[in-house]
């Protein structure tokens, strides 16, 4: 997977679950984060994969963000690996454009919260929280972006 050092365009990040994977984009600027999607996962046919590819080329996007559920001491589980795996299937589809890997450590929980507080509850919150952990993702990247030299590239 490619590091890129882009300062202006569309970025994507992904939260990949087991069931569900969350999308979100972030403004032209590269500023803000947004929701997109929430997609099911379709390991047979890979439906999820093509909706990716396919949001990824409609915003013309320049890098995508992948989350790796890191445990809380750092360490690489099962959940990683399929984060790791699924990027290595939507490489192929994206490429050239960067897939850069991202700790997110404790986004659903934050997302969670952060919804609860918006007053979204039960089914509703259900919904869109893998889309609100792929916000946190990307805002998260975002802001360490900016807050790098030009240059240097994120691992």
């Amino acid at each position: 997977m490619a590091s890129a050092d882009h300062s202006r365009g569309i970025w994507f990040a992904v939260d990949v679950g087991a069931v569900r994977v969350g999308v979100a984009r972030s403004d032209p600027a590269g500023v803000l984060a947004v929701p997109v999607a929430t997609l099911r996962r379709d390991r047979r046919e890979q439906s999820d994969l093509a909706e990716l590819t396919s949001l990824i080329a409609e915003y013309d996007a320049i890098g995508v963000v992948v989350g790796l559920p890191r445990t809380l001491a750092g360490r690489e589980g099962p959940a990683v690996a399929e984060a790791r795996d699924y990027a290595a299937s939507l490489e192929p589809r994206i490429a050239p454009i960067p897939i850069i890997f991202a700790d997110e450590r404790l986004t659903t929980v934050l997302a969670q919260r952060n919804l609860a507080s918006s007053g979204v509850a039960g089914r509703a919150k259900r919904a869109v929280v893998d889309q609100a952990a792929a916000v946190e993702i990307l805002q998260s990247y975002l802001d360490g972006r900016r807050a790098r030299p030009t240059g240097q590239a994120q691992g």
